[in-house]
């Protein structure tokens, strides 16, 4: 059985490595592509679709 040892008086290579432990694996989920839908209230610059405002 090992000892216990805080986690401040533990390496600093021991402390990297309980926190890789401790860190959620994404499972190939990307959280950057993914969006929240804005408030329907939020006034947009952008138009919604360019073939709307075109000057054909």
């Amino acid at each position: 059985m090992d000892k216990f040892v805080s986690y401040g008086k533990l390496s600093k290579k021991e402390q990297k490595k309980l926190s890789a432990e401790k860190r959620r694996d994404w499972n190939g989920f990307n959280p950057v592509t993914r969006v929240v839908p804005d408030s329907k209230k939020v006034y947009r610059r952008k138009p919604k679709h360019k073939a709307d405002f075109s000057e054909d």
